[in-house]
């Protein structure tokens, strides 16, 4: 007998060719399972980041269409005329707005960035060491770490 058979009659060589057929199939199919799967989290992560990015550009939205009614508010804090209910009212508006990431910035005494304020005008002055914010004509906004409007100012630079 030259070739070496199985008990069942099988040729081992093709018992080994189909084994190794099998093998292959098998590695093909757990390659195309692993890419799937790797698809599948890249699109997840993708779809997560997007909804992410539609909220916070929503919630954006929605503040830059409160700025002037923000602005009103600011206004009647600085001339006493934020009383009584209207003074609650104005306190959740602003409770809310913290919330989300709203915060508003520009002060006098603070050093004069470009990335956040608008200089409306500049004047010398004498003792000043560095670009000062020396007036603030509408306080900024930011929402969260983007600036939403600068601040805008008077800047005191050094002689």
């Amino acid at each position: 007998m030259a070739d070496a058979t199985t008990p069942e009659g099988f040729n081992d060589s093709i018992v080994s060719a189909k084994i190794s057929e099998l093998e292959e199939l098998a590695a093909e199919r757990t390659a195309d399972l692993q890419r799937l799967h790797a698809e599948y989290a890249n699109y997840k992560k993708r779809v997560d980041r997007d909804r992410a990015l539609a909220r916070q550009g929503g919630i954006e939205a929605v503040v830059l269409d409160l700025l002037p009614v923000l602005d009103s508010i600011e206004g009647a804090r600085e001339h006493d005329e934020l009383t009584g209910g209207f003074k609650l009212v104005a306190d959740e508006i602003e409770k809310v707005g913290a919330k989300y990431g709203l915060s508003v910035y520009g002060e006098v005494g603070d050093p004069f960035d470009p990335n956040v304020h608008e200089a409306l005008m500049h004047v010398p002055m004498p003792g000043v060491e560095v670009t000062t914010v020396s007036a603030v004509m509408q306080k900024g906004v930011r929402l969260n770490d983007r600036v939403l409007r600068p601040a805008r100012v008077g800047v005191a630079e050094p002689e």
